[in-house]
């Protein structure tokens, strides 16, 4: 009998609607409002909020908040704009904050 292998994935904390899968971690290096946080370059079930500049630790950024579509809870952002050639790399990726996200089978 062939063993299925399950994808692991990452939900929302707050009503585990499935947000992303680990294998589309980049980082765990990086540090969001409320503490640890992942880049991942996708994200889905998730609303983008309105852009905005923000000055955050590596720079100046155009950044949206990212939200559950399911309870609204806001999750991390979404890089939209880099303004230091260095930090071009995070361009349409998503920051979610390791409070936020459980790391489940979500169904």
């Amino acid at each position: 009998m062939e063993e299925v292998i399950e994808p692991r994935l990452y939900c929302c904390s707050n009503c585990r609607n499935y947000v992303a899968l680990h294998d589309d971690v980049i980082s765990k290096a990086f540090q969001g409002k409320s503490g640890r946080a992942f880049l991942f370059c996708h994200a889905v079930n998730i609303t983008v909020g309105a852009k905005e500049d923000r000055e955050l630790m590596t720079g100046l950024h155009t950044v949206a908040d990212v939200y559950c579509s399911d309870c609204h809870e806001v999750l991390g952002w979404k890089y939209e704009r880099a303004y230091e050639e260095s930090q071009k790399y995070k361009e349409g990726k998503f920051v979610l904050e390791k409070a936020k996200i459980v790391r489940e089978n979500c169904y």
